[in-house]
């Protein structure tokens, strides 16, 4: 069977795909070869601004299926039966390395779900943890900012990352987890993924309720102490992207299992602990895990580029049935992700097939860089119209959220139990003494590079009140590190 012909962009046969033209045999090079400028031009433009946090991803294709009723608490069409399937998509990601940075790192994993629902695409933007290290986000740009390579090192400095959390107690609990046994997951397969935030649903009766999402992994845990780590991302930086790879391709299909916790609306206000609150969570014995379904992966995306780096997330994308909670964090994502990928993808990144949803979308969005949905010479650009346009429904996705008093930069109520280290400190004597102890020499392992003592003894202080003994221990080994 022959080859098809090789053609430019513009679709022109490609006469010569080996040798520039020039000017006689070993002339200057014509600026006439237009094939030649057009393959220069598309590899300058190859790449997009990548990601300012979780620039480093993997991702992969599969299906949700619902083994369990949850009609009683969400009307979401995509959840309103057991059995039912719906495609889709999941990115995996560190948050501080950048594009080409090792897998095998301490930090955060990443855990982004893309739904293709009959309703539109549900996203569900969340990590490998239940909390995270702020609970508001005007502080995010500067806490990633103490995390990332300082502008004149053009490194990752302890004295940048420890300083921010001195003055950020509320980042303890997050320490907790992040310097324990599980802050180095083995593989993107072998750790659990959470929706992290508090979210609303709905019933049909119109009866809301708060919830959280845990996607425990089957495949069981696995992580990597400090030295396993240090040791795979120095022989294979790309570990867990070949391990994701490999393990889909020979026909193993990681799953994971979905349960939630489930808040009736009026229970939160007297809740020992701010529920909106994202350094926070719901002990299982308030709330205990209900289970929702089985998330599978059994694809591998033909192309990382166009599936992986150009797929899109943002936690705004709700479909009826659910939606958001005054969780702060929140709050602020609910603008600031779908405003990232307007700056790296473009104003119609919805249209590109990662993220286009299955349903035909219809409104009244037009034009802008790379835009395809013209719709025709019929169709209007605004509304209302008398053009038998799409029309709105009338039916609002999720509950009203309640509102009272005046505006302004207020701190978030307190609860009874609302300080920064009880959770952490519960954390720690949930550990057993093994635990103890790496946990104890991770954080030294790192808190004693800080150069300035007062920052040392500012983050210390965060571990005292946490557990008298988490701190002592902590202290001691920090002494040891430095004096010798």
């Amino acid at each position: 069977m022959p080859k098809p012909t090789l053609t430019t962009e513009s679709g022109a046969p490609v006469a010569d795909n080996q040798n520039s033209a020039s000017a006689g045999v070993g002339g200057p090079l014509l600026l006439q070869d237009q094939h030649l400028l057009e393959k220069l031009a598309r590899f300058n433009r190859e790449r997009i601004p990548e990601r300012v946090v979780h620039a480093r991803g993997s991702g992969a294709h599969g299906h949700f299926e619902v083994t369990d009723d949850v009609t009683a608490f969400t009307r979401a069409a995509f959840l309103s039966q057991i059995g039912k399937r719906t495609d889709i998509f999941i990115r995996f990601s560190t948050v501080a390395g950048n594009l080409g940075a090792a897998d095998a790192v301490r930090d955060p994993r990443g855990f982004a779900l893309k739904f293709y629902t009959e309703e539109g695409n549900y996203d569900l933007v969340g990590n490998n943890t239940p909390v995270f290290f702020i609970k508001d986000p005007v502080k995010f740009p500067d806490f990633i900012h103490s995390q990332k390579r300082d502008p004149f090192t053009g490194i990752q400095e302890p004295d940048n990352v420890w300083d921010f959390w001195a003055h950020a107690p509320e980042a303890t609990h997050q320490v907790t987890w992040l310097f324990g046994d599980r802050g180095i997951p083995a593989s993107y397969r072998h750790m659990n993924g959470y929706g992290s935030h508090t979210y609303g649903w709905v019933n049909e009766a119109g009866e809301a309720f708060w919830v959280k999402y845990h996607f425990k992994t089957n495949q069981g845990i696995r992580c990597l102490s400090t030295e396993q780590a240090a040791e795979l991302a120095g022989s294979d930086p790309d570990s867990h992207q070949r391990d994701l790879v490999q393990s889909i391709e020979r026909g193993v299909k990681p799953s994971w299992t979905l349960y939630v916790q489930i808040m009736p609306v009026a229970e939160a206000a007297d809740y020992r602990f701010n529920p909106f609150d994202l350094t926070k969570v719901w002990p299982h014995a308030d709330y205990p895990l209900r289970r929702v379904g089985r998330l599978v992966l059994d694809r591998n995306p033909d192309n990382v580029f166009a599936e992986v780096e150009q797929s899109a997330f943002s936690p705004n994308n709700f479909v009826p049935g659910i939606g958001p909670s005054p969780d702060k964090m929140l709050q602020g994502r609910l603008f600031a992700y779908a405003d990232a990928h307007r700056y790296r993808l473009g104003v119609n990144h919805t249209q590109l097939a990662v993220n286009a949803p299955k349903n035909p979308a219809a409104n009244y969005g037009r034009d802008g860089f790379m835009a395809t949905n013209a719709q025709g010479r019929h169709a209007k650009n605004y509304e209302p119209n008398s053009y038998d346009g799409p029309v709105q429904t009338d039916q609002p996705l999720a509950a009203a959220l309640a509102v009272s008093g005046h505006t302004g930069t207020h701190p978030a109520p307190e609860h009874t139990k609302d300080d920064d280290f009880f959770q952490a400190g519960e954390l720690y004597r949930l550990m057993s003494p093994e635990e103890r102890s790496r946990l104890i020499a991770n954080i030294a392992g790192s808190l004693s590079q800080v150069t300035r003592d007062d920052v040392i003894e500012a983050n210390l202080a965060h571990f005292h009140a946490a557990d008298p003994d988490y701190g002592k221990r902590l202290q001691a080994a920090v002494r040891e590190l430095r004096e010798n």
